[in-house]
């Protein structure tokens, strides 16, 4: 058996709760870990199935749809509790807005307050929607998770109200300094 990454621990995960579709994985994702964990469904069904050669997860009966549900083995728990047991790591943050804010001096001024505005209303509606999920989020683990989620949005929503300034205070990009040569 090869050792598991993080992808393939993750569905492991979601399927200790019983028998899921990859569909069903799909929307489990999606509706929980999929803010901070992103997984395609490519990987998602790639993965099961890698995990069924394994023996990590078994397949049932194909259902409506062509969909197959996959149960978790013994195997499946033996292999994600090492796998969880692990130290994580370091993450790595990967925003596209930083990366455009870093490189800002390249930017129009219009059309980086747009983007920095685009970006605001995306963090306050996820607040908003992480803020209506709070009452329902019972279990310790996902709430503490969640409330990291609340953090994080308010953390970029500061950051980005930060911002304005350096668009209206935005320098003119320099002329060359670079020796020209006489032409010819």
């Amino acid at each position: 058996m090869t050792e598991l990454n993080a992808t393939a621990a993750s569905l492991l995960g979601f399927l200790h709760e019983g028998p899921a579709t990859g569909w069903d994985v799909v929307m489990g994702i999606e509706a929980s870990v999929g803010n901070f964990w992103n997984v395609t469904r490519s990987q998602v069904y790639r993965e099961l199935k890698t995990l069924a050669y394994e023996g990590l997860v078994t397949t049932g009966a194909t259902g409506q749809r062509d969909r197959v549900p996959y149960a978790i083995t013994k195997a499946g728990r033996a292999a994600f509790a090492e796998w969880i047991a692990r130290e994580p790591g370091g993450g790595i943050m990967r925003l596209p807005i930083v990366l455009t804010v870093f490189f800002g001096k390249h930017v129009e001024p219009a059309l980086l307050q747009r983007f920095l505005q685009a970006e605001r209303l995306h963090h306050q509606a996820q607040i908003d929607r992480y803020r209506e999920m709070h009452p329902f989020v019972i279990e310790p683990y996902q709430r503490a998770t969640l409330e990291l989620g609340i953090e994080y949005e308010q953390t970029m929503l500061r950051w980005i109200e930060r911002l304005p300034w350096l668009v209206e205070k935005k320098p003119k990009k320099k002329a060359s300094t670079r020796a020209r040569r006489p032409s010819r």
